[in-house]
């Protein structure tokens, strides 16, 4: 009912001023427009079955420990019943650093210590893909403090050129809300960045947008389309909201990541990021959290496939 009646709300307010939802903080509604994938072909895909992470299309970035107000391991990855799922959870003794003996001479890595542990997978290196439609099914970890999301990234992102055709990070779906699931109000956001992550970064969003299912315990499906001239994004296969980036569309390959991450800095959990919540240990939290992905697809436009 709640969530009926917040819908309605939104709606109401839309046609009042479109603008309403996000001053108030709500989630925008998706719009009624559907993707149509005639115009697309299967290019790449990860349905997760066995009971082990498929290395010939993913593997974790080795090159990171310490990660904002936690860490990545691989041991918090794993493929279980169809579906890909990463762990969040806190550790009070350290998990060891299975790269340290092999790149201890060319990599300074963080040192892992007892904290909050999560992972992330990527493909880099082994599937990268430019122009199509990329989308993932899945249940959002339900946990403060926190978030997953489905991104893309390549080299060029840290590039500050006021360009974002060498690359930019297209983030498809971040999910930072939970703390408002109480009311309703179960949103994701989304929005693409370049430039790199220093005083020159330049970040586009489109703003929140409302599931109006449980994306804590059902599946969804989080895409974007992306051609030369635009990002479009959807919920569902719903529309959500379209960028057209000043600097421009990334115009090289990129390559996938599915990550939870924790807020903080420097491996402690300290803060509230982009609207997580803090951490409550409480008996009534979610942990350890999950993250289960059904399945990652890669289209491309027929026209571009040789």
């Amino acid at each position: 009912m709640l969530k009926a009646a917040l819908k309605i709300l939104i709606a109401i307010l839309i046609v009042i001023n479109p603008e309403l939802p996000a001053m108030l903080d709500l989630g925008k509604l998706p719009s009624e427009n559907k993707i149509d994938m005639s115009k697309f072909i299967l290019k790449w895909e990860d349905e997760f079955d066995g009971d082990k992470l498929d290395e010939t299309k993913w593997g974790p970035s080795w090159w990171v420990t310490e990660r904002k107000g936690g860490y990545w391991h691989e041991d918090m990855v794993r493929v279980e019943d169809g579906n890909l799922i990463i762990t969040a959870q806190y550790l009070d003794e350290p998990l060891e650093n299975d790269y340290y003996e092999k790149w201890k001479d060319e990599i300074d890595f963080d040192e892992y210590k007892a904290g909050w542990y999560t992972g992330e997978i990527t493909t880099q290196g082994k599937y990268e893909q430019c122009y199509g439609y990329f989308e993932v099914r899945c249940i959002l970890p339900a946990a403060t403090g926190m978030w997953s999301a489905f991104w893309m990234m390549n080299d060029g992102v840290t590039h500050v050129d006021g360009s974002g055709r060498d690359g930019t990070e297209i983030d498809v779906y971040e999910s930072f809300y939970y703390k408002d699931h109480w009311w309703g109000n179960d949103c994701v956001t989304t929005g693409v960045i370049y430039d790199g992550y220093g005083e020159d970064i330049v970040n586009y969003s489109i703003g929140k947008y409302f599931l109006e299912n449980d994306p804590y315990e059902e599946y969804n499906t989080y895409g974007v389309e992306w051609n030369e001239n635009e990002y479009i994004f959807y919920i569902n296969g719903y529309e959500t909201g379209r960028l057209s980036p000043e600097g421009g569309v990334s115009q090289n390959p990129e390559y996938l990541l599915l990550s939870c991450e924790f807020a903080g800095s420097n491996g402690i959990q300290e803060s509230d990021r982009h609207g997580t919540g803090r951490i409550e240990l409480t008996p009534g939290e979610n942990w350890p959290a999950e993250f289960k992905v059904d399945y990652v697809k890669c289209y491309q436009y027929k026209d571009l496939v040789k």
